[in-house]
């Protein structure tokens, strides 16, 4: 569904208590709702984490990324962000990256530091920026069918046990990416760079023009609804 693709979009979120506060609040579960026409019953948000860059040369600006191929999952937000850029989108399988980097054939990537490190990705790769661009999270879906066929009680339990469940993973994965930064810098195969607040800033007025294309495709209302809750101003 074209509405969950709102949190492709660059820097719609600056930190863990905005992510908190639309995708664990009402609105999350307005958009989880939406998924039952599709005929998925939609449970919990996992996170993930915040994507940075890494290449093999230092990424301080939005120009160091220009003509640089740069993997990215499958959406038509992160190509318009990489074209917005000037840089080139390659779609490709997270298992194919490694072996990518390693040969060549891309020169970068936009992943969580947590992915950077068990994928070992970070060995062929020199330079870590922590821009903190995107947030990449996860949907707990289940056959809608299914669910409603379980009798009220279980599914009560079930939902419960999610709740629960959700709240330790979410922890777990904030603490993995703060480790596997850490564990990055230590290896000393990649160095790490923490963007300056204006550096920060000229990475999101560059990436702006993303959520205007986008709002179109996404919906103008629900772009307005998640500015709202995180205090984004499009017009900075």
């Amino acid at each position: 569904m074209k509405e969950f693709e709102v949190f492709d979009l660059p820097y719609v979120f600056d930190n863990y208590d905005e992510v908190n506060k639309v995708m664990h609040g009402p609105l999350g579960k307005q958009l989880l709702g939406k998924l039952e026409t599709k005929g998925i019953k939609g449970l919990a948000y996992w996170d993930n984490g915040f994507k940075n860059f890494s290449a093999n040369k230092p990424i301080k600006s939005p120009a160091d990324l220009k003509g640089m191929k740069i993997r990215i999952q499958s959406s038509k937000v992160l190509e318009e962000e990489m074209r917005t850029l000037g840089a080139l989108p390659q779609v490709m399988a997270f298992s194919e990256v490694y072996q990518a980097l390693q040969t060549g054939v891309v020169d970068g990537t936009e992943l969580e530091a947590s992915n950077l490190y068990t994928s070992k990705a970070y060995e062929v790769q020199k330079n870590l920026t922590l821009t903190q661009h995107g947030f990449l999270g996860y949907a707990l879906i289940v056959n809608k069918k299914f669910w409603d066929g379980l009798p009220a009680d279980v599914r009560a339990q079930l939902d419960s046990a999610v709740q629960d469940a959700s709240v330790y993973a979410n922890k777990i994965a904030k603490e993995e990416n703060d480790k596997a930064v850490a564990a990055i810098k230590a290896s000393g195969k990649t160095k790490v760079y923490v963007p300056t607040p204006q550096e920060r800033e000229a990475f999101k007025k560059a990436l702006l023009p993303v959520h205007q294309k986008m709002a179109s495709r996404i919906g103008p209302d629900l772009l307005k609804q998640i500015y709202k809750e995180t205090g984004f101003n499009p017009g900075k």
